[in-house]
């Protein structure tokens, strides 16, 4: 404690005496830059000049927060524009695939419009809604039913060949059953060898041929057509081409595109009127023709 008692304390005047100096300091550096002589402004130019360069090194971490403020701003903005751009991505997604769904449905419009048919008939063009999905039963169901004029068994056809027929109608709707169903049953021709067949749909992609006369005048690759007998399907619509299973059973690789049924084409077909007269198209016996000859 004693030590403690005799011990100097030197920070008091210290600090005295710095605060004295500064003070000093101060008022001479005030009174020299309000001095207005030309002596004195000279020395203050070369004192601005010597020292004012070398601050650069006090100033960096003023300027380097200030670019760091700049920067954040920057960084803002540039994610603005990014969330902004993102969005319009996802919107311009949304608009191409509009686009093509569009193009797809302009294309099987196409498709129908390019199909060659008798000039006798007419049709009508319905939207597939619906697939029945089942196993056992190939259906779809068109918008269009009793309302538009739609009769039970009329033929269906979409961009290329036969599909169906129509089998239900509703008010505003009407069942299609398709080729491949196993209830099916499409006289067809097969070309170029004229022979009549029987395409009997049996649940499958490929349904097979049957009834055939001579099979061997038939090759994979002949066309399929309808022959009109029956009076179900008009004649000459195309069903698709032969072709033989692994197992050398003849079967039908059908033209329409069953993967993508979005637009079909019903055919107004009342059948075919039978003949009902024939004396206008036989011609008189011979017998007829002598007696004829005797009264002149």
């Amino acid at each position: 404690m004693a030590k403690d008692r005799n011990a100097v304390d030197y920070g008091g005047p210290l600090r005295r005496l710095v605060l004295a100096v500064l003070v000093l300091g101060l008022v001479g550096v005030f009174l020299l830059w309000r001095i207005d002589s030309p002596r004195v402004e000279r020395f203050r130019a070369q004192v601005t000049d010597q020292i004012v360069p070398n601050m650069d090194w006090a100033m960096a971490p003023v300027t380097g927060t200030v670019n760091l403020l700049r920067d954040f701003q920057s960084y803002i903005r540039i994610a603005e524009q990014n969330a902004e751009l993102r969005r319009e991505l996802r919107q311009m997604q949304a608009w191409k695939e509009a686009a093509l769904q569009l193009e797809q449905e302009n294309a099987r419009l196409l498709d129908l419009n390019n199909v060659r048919l008798d000039p006798r008939l007419t049709y009508i063009t319905g939207v597939v809604l619906a697939d029945s999905g089942s196993p056992f039963r190939q259906s779809v169901l068109l918008n269009v039913g009793a309302r538009d004029g739609i009769v039970e068994g009329w033929a269906t056809m979409d961009g290329i060949g036969l599909v169906g027929r129509i089998s239900g109608v509703a008010q505003n709707t009407a069942r299609v059953i398709l080729a491949t169903d196993a209830s099916s049953r499409i006289p067809a021709v097969i070309q170029p060898s004229g022979q009549t067949a029987i395409v009997a749909g049996d649940n499958s992609a490929a349904p097979p041929i049957d009834f055939l006369e001579s099979p061997d005048l038939v090759r994979p690759g002949d066309r399929v057509i309808s022959s009109g007998d029956g009076g179900v399907f008009p004649a000459g619509l195309l069903i698709g081409q032969v072709a033989a299973d692994p197992g050398g059973r003849l079967r039908v690789r059908l033209s329409a595109d069953y993967e993508r049924l979005e637009f079909l084409r019903v055919l107004r077909h009342y059948g075919t009127e039978p003949v009902s007269d024939t004396t206008q198209v036989l011609g008189p016996t011979p017998s007829a023709l002598l007696s004829e000859e005797v009264t002149e």
